[in-house]
């Protein structure tokens, strides 16, 4: 009885060490490959581009992930699985938002994806800092980084980042 026991876990921790092994994300990007070339993002509609730092992608990264993950994880969106964070979604919304001042304009102001609606009551955002708070305290820098990361994800994951129910 002891020995059968003593089996049973030290098969469930050999699986569940598996199980760990297995969860580690493969693909990742440490930061010494994101070179100047990768980082290099549009900042605007007339193809103005500029070199984020290291230290403004992980900004941008914490700052995403503390206010934005819980709905856009890897770039998809929860409440609509079909519009995205990825390139192609980001392009074709009206105005299109494939650069970091039209994503900061949209985490300020934002609107449905044809561009008729303004949607502030229903997704955060500054000029809904009232009803959600995690909007409240974030700058304007903070705005341009959590763009920048937005933007670079999909050179980072490929089509992994706001590839949605497609990918997975």
């Amino acid at each position: 009885m002891f020995f059968k026991n003593l089996l049973k876990k030290v098969l469930l921790g050999v699986v569940f060490s598996l199980f760990l092994f297995f969860q580690a994300p493969f693909n990742t990007v440490l930061a010494a490959d994101l070179t100047a070339d990768l980082r290099t993002l549009p900042i605007n509609p007339a193809g103005d581009t500029k070199v984020y730092s290291l230290q403004e992608i992980a900004q941008g990264e914490r700052i995403f992930n503390a206010a934005c993950a819980q709905c856009h994880v890897r770039g998809i969106t929860k409440t609509n699985p079909n519009v995205g964070l990825a390139p192609q979604d980001l392009e074709g919304a009206v105005p299109s938002r494939d650069n970091v001042a039209a994503l900061v304009d949209y985490m300020k102001n934002p609107t449905t994806y044809d561009g008729e609606f303004e949607i502030y009551e229903l997704h955060p955002s500054i000029r809904s800092a009232d009803i959600f708070p995690k909007m409240r305290n974030l700058t304007e820098t903070d705005l341009e980084e959590i763009a920048a990361y937005i933007l670079l994800q999909p050179r980072v994951q490929g089509e992994r980042w706001g590839g949605g129910k497609y990918t997975y």
